[in-house]
């Protein structure tokens, strides 16, 4: 009764698997669940073409370890290009230009402020930087940067 209609629509019950594991990756993001969707995509149609149980779970175990050893490596290389290459946001400020807002001391503190976020900066320079000074970045010391005059 209940019991033949799963066995008869298998197929269906690898469908849902196949989504719901498609969902969990769009949370995870990792490209690991993917491999167990693609692997309940290939049983559910080895179930519709008549597979019994055993030619499924084969079917998936096999499409899921091939995808976790091919596809995965494939999408993270593709989909995640440059990823690593890319900048913190405090590191993106090496280079660019601010207005000083509060006097940088030749030997103490001041205050920069670069695209509407005012940092705490220090300068190399023998002199103090005046308040109104356009000045560039040329580093960073956590959450300090460092900054020169734009000559």
């Amino acid at each position: 009764m209940m019991i033949d209609y799963f066995t008869q629509h298998l197929w269906q019950m690898w469908s849902v698997l196949a989504v719901v594991c498609l969902i969990l990756e769009l949370m995870a993001g990792d490209f690991f669940i993917i491999c167990f969707s693609i692997g309940a995509v290939f049983a559910a149609l080895s179930a519709a073409l008549g597979g019994n149980i055993y030619v499924q779970l084969i079917c998936f175990a096999v499409c899921a370890l091939i995808s976790l050893f091919w596809v995965r490596p494939f999408a993270k290389r593709y989909l995640r290009k440059g990823e690593d290459s890319r900048v913190s946001n405090a590191d993106a400020l090496l280079g660019r230009q601010g207005r000083v807002v509060e006097t940088v001391e030749a030997d103490g503190f001041g205050r920069v402020q670069i695209d509407g976020d005012i940092w705490k900066a220090v300068t190399n320079e023998n002199q103090s930087i005046p308040t109104g000074t356009n000045v560039y970045v040329i580093g960073r010391e956590s959450t300090i940067i460092t900054v020169e005059t734009i000559h």
